[in-house]
């Protein structure tokens, strides 16, 4: 049995490499490193594929949220809806602009933002809501862009972990996650279903002013060269990356098929156990495991890591400190925030091996070993 990863990306390399080495000379040999052909035509490849009007790369997906809601023009002490149940990259810009974080409960079947705790929270300051898609499920963006239009707020899509998943609407039309909202922002961590290697994000819109916003704050606020009219920052996707996620993108619907597939098995062998919990799958979407998380009841979670490591099997805890209780948080009230749903998940969720290259044989064998420590 081949050892088992979180994420194999070497095998996952291996199937593409004459087409990836290939790019990636072909960079080197331009000579072209930042912007150029590789990065348009990546640019044009995605915006295609989502349906989306405009996207613009960046350097990474916390960065594609920032800039996000520095175009929208958000200012200190404007507060903005986030779940807390998350990685803390998404609440992590809202602080670091100066705006202030207003955390909200998730469903414990999705793991993603309830709409009814949205709406609890708006205030006269509410100005933005950033609904994160966890694990590969998106929110429920229907009921929360209704939200939005009633009290005239921009929704922020953190597309981070579920893109090229499918969002059905009741009239019968369908989206992909991250272009429902006025931006929708995601991240190519090499871990990522798409995935370069290295750092790289990008943001979609179809808005044509806000489009224009984002591609001058990303680069340092101009879009004439020397000629900056308003602040900005130094963001940008290189052209190897690029390169890279111009092969990878045309195999993004196989790699999340190899995924789903993956959960498949992985639901049958736990299917009826009492002690856990399988991923749940609305039918309002495409769930696009980015993880396969699951929660258990009356199991020692640290006891399972420690003998799934054991036998050299990888598992992960995601998230065991949610943002309301982080000490980067303490100035923004995170303590007094009572979120009883979020902290019931973060002791008791874990995530399984899933990526494109698992197998039946490493399938059975962690399915095996789980199983054996939860019924003992």
């Amino acid at each position: 049995m081949k050892p088992i990863q979180m994420v194999d990306l070497k095998q996952q390399y291996f199937k593409i490499k004459n087409e990836i080495d290939a790019a990636v000379l072909g960079v080197i040999d331009s000579s072209i490193f930042i912007g150029g052909p590789q990065v348009n035509t990546f640019a044009q490849n995605l915006s295609q594929y989502l349906g989306a009007k405009h996207v613009i790369p960046c350097a990474n997906g916390t960065d594609a949220l920032q800039i996000a809601m520095m175009a929208l023009g958000l200012e200190p002490g404007d507060e903005v809806i986030t779940p807390s149940f998350t990685y803390v990259a998404t609440t992590e810009v809202i602080a670091l602009l100066r705006l202030k974080p207003v955390f909200v409960e998730v469903d414990t079947k999705t793991f993603c933002v309830e709409p009814k705790a949205i709406r609890k929270a708006i205030t006269s300051k509410t100005k933005a809501i950033v609904p994160v898609h966890l694990y590969g499920h998106s929110a429920k963006m229907e009921e929360i862009m209704v939200i939005a239009k009633e009290h005239n707020l921009f929704v922020i899509e953190d597309n981070a972990q579920a893109i090229g998943g499918d969002y059905y609407f009741k009239n019968g039309t369908v989206k992909k996650t991250g272009i429902i909202g006025d931006i929708g922002c995601t991240s190519f961590f090499p871990s990522k279903n798409l995935g370069c290697y290295g750092d790289g994000g990008a943001m979609c819109t179809n808005d044509d002013e806000i489009a224009e916003k984002l591609k001058m704050i990303a680069n340092h606020g101009q879009s004439k060269r020397y000629y900056h009219d308003m602040v900005g920052c130094n963001s940008r996707l290189d052209a190897l990356q690029a390169a890279i996620l111009n092969i990878k993108l045309p195999l993004l619907d196989s790699y999340i098929d190899a995924r789903r597939k993956a959960a498949d098995f992985y639901d049958n062998a736990f299917a009826g156990n009492e002690k856990i919990t399988i991923p749940y799958r609305a039918d309002y979407c495409k769930h696009v495991f980015h993880q396969y998380t699951i929660i258990l009841e009356d199991v020692d979670r640290q006891g399972l890591v420690d003998f799934l490591a054991q036998k050299s099997i990888p598992s992960m805890l995601y998230y065991p400190v949610p943002a309301h209780r982080q000490k980067m948080f303490a100035s923004f009230g995170g303590s007094n925030f009572a979120l009883e749903k979020t902290d019931w998940l973060t002791e008791r969720v874990i995530s399984l091996p899933i990526h494109t290259e698992l197998d039946e044989e490493q399938q059975n064998f962690i399915t095996g070993k789980v199983l054996e420590f939860v019924n003992k």
